[in-house]
């Protein structure tokens, strides 16, 4: 039987919340306010899971063991699978495995390098500049798209992150620039050798339109274990459709937010992953334990 995302009751693991974004990332809030956040907004056990870094682990940990609470070290990996972009979720890997730290070292000189390559683009039309996007990031946070939309706001180029999404930092936008980032698949491999669950994350969202039967049944030969289904980037008739592919493949179904602190409109709790689901995740990993609820 598939582990599914549906909501247990009386487990030791409560309320689960499995991907959140803190300051290490493009969240908002430090990994202790993370934690703190979701602990008042109900949810016992959360995971962290921050673009392509793990520095945000202990502090959240230390912060759940003092509220009692349970937390999943996690981190999203970003890949592409052709056109698309596509995150890839890391539950419990081993953050010291060779292959995983040579790979996120890659990825995040190459964010850095093309968040410089848009902030110059869009500077030649609007008063931007690259330490305008710094004062944005925490210190050896991931600098992304997020930090460059949060700087246009406090500008006042645009209103909100949306709108910087929708307008300038759009593809279609005229400024945005590619990167190089992994295939699917071998993220995929990269998590399981360091010991951790890989799990895709919002599979059916608008951006990672090229998730077909082919592209799943490939990743799963890769080493793939689960699926993020309940997510609001997943549009509810997609959601049956990837059901049937856990089923299929014996995938571990997911829940969550993916929250973003004030950065997104995504609330703590509005998605949650079932006790059974991430007793499968636990089992299945070697690199790193959780934190459990007390």
């Amino acid at each position: 039987m598939t582990p599914s995302s549906t909501p247990g009751s009386g487990t030791p693991w409560g309320r689960i919340d499995l991907h959140a974004h803190s300051t290490e990332s493009d969240g908002t809030e430090s990994p202790r306010e993370l934690v703190l956040q979701a602990h008042a907004a109900g949810i016992d056990t959360v995971a962290i899971t921050d673009h392509d870094t793990t520095s945000g682990w202990e502090e959240a940990a230390a912060t759940a063991r003092e509220l009692g609470m349970g937390l999943v070290p996690g981190v999203e990996f970003s890949a592409q699978q052709q056109w698309a972009s596509v995150h890839v979720l890391g539950y419990l890997l081993d953050p010291a495995a060779p292959a995983f730290l040579a790979e996120r070292e890659r990825i995040r000189v190459e964010r850095v390098e093309r968040a410089r390559r848009m902030v110059e683009r869009i500077g030649a039309d609007h008063p931007l500049t690259w330490q305008d996007v710094q004062d944005h990031a925490a210190p050896g946070a991931t600098i992304g798209r997020p930090h460059i939309a949060d700087a246009l706001v406090t500008l006042g180029i645009v209103p909100d992150r949306s709108a910087a999404f929708d307008g300038i930092l759009h593809w279609r936008g005229g400024y945005y620039q590619p990167h190089r980032a992994p295939a699917p698949s071998q993220a995929v491999r990269i998590i399981r050798a360091a010991g951790g669950v890989p799990v895709i994350a919002h599979p059916a969202a608008r951006g990672q339109a090229t998730m077909d039967e082919r592209v799943i049944a490939e990743l799963v030969d890769a080493g793939l274990l689960g699926l993020e289904v309940e997510h609001r980037d997943n549009p509810p008739e997609a959601r049956a459709w990837l059901r049937e592919q856990a089923r299929i493949h014996g995938l571990i179904t997911t829940g969550s937010s993916d929250w973003h602190g004030r950065g997104k409109p995504n609330a703590f709790g509005e998605h949650t992953t079932s006790a059974e689901a991430l007793d499968a995740i636990v089992e299945a990993a070697t690199g790193a334990e959780p934190t459990r609820p007390r």
